[in-house]
């Protein structure tokens, strides 16, 4: 029996509760239990966002991720908001294009993108959060590749698909 409790974090505009929401629908097709709980300040685009999703075999109890067992970061002030919240032995995924400092902690594990320059590459940077998004996908295995690219068709803008399929699985080129 897994559980995940992960949190994306950047600004408004990133696709943080697109990551989640995505997630969330894969988890879904899969038959596991989920939640997802968006958090977005009053500012919208440009503003902080977050979101916590919970992908479990088992029920979920509450939606609320107060100590992430993963946690994707998409600027440097989500970095030092939930940095100390991740469980010992998590994981940080960060876009060190937009984070401009190392990590402090040393209990976790940390994986640094250049996302912002992967997803430029591919042909648009608002991509950039799925490149994130692939990168925790092979990390973790919390759903298949599968489940995902049913998601992006399924709940996605159609015209969208073959890019974030693209940034999905690029992530193992750029694996630092």
């Amino acid at each position: 029996m897994a559980t995940f409790e992960i949190l994306f974090a950047g600004f408004g505009g990133q696709g943080i509760l697109s990551m989640g929401k995505f997630l969330a629908y894969a988890g879904m097709e899969e038959g596991k239990n989920v939640s997802w709980l968006p958090s977005y300040g009053p500012e919208m685009r440009g503003g902080t966002a977050n979101c916590s999703v919970i992908v479990s075999d088992e029920g979920v109890g509450s939606p609320v991720v107060t100590s992430p067992d993963i946690l994707v970061v998409m600027n440097r002030p989500s970095l030092d908001k939930f940095e100390a919240t991740i469980k010992p032995g998590g994981i940080l995924i960060m876009d060190s294009d937009l984070v401009n400092r190392e990590p402090i902690r040393e209990d976790i594990k940390v994986i640094k993108i250049p996302a912002q320059t992967t997803a430029a590459e591919l042909g648009s940077r608002t991509i950039a959060n799925m490149v994130l998004l692939g990168a925790l996908i092979d990390e973790t295995g919390v759903v298949s590749q599968e489940s995902m690219l049913k998601s992006l068709a399924d709940h996605g803008k159609s015209s969208y698909f073959e890019i974030n399929k693209k940034a999905l699985e690029v992530y193992s080129s750029v694996k630092i």
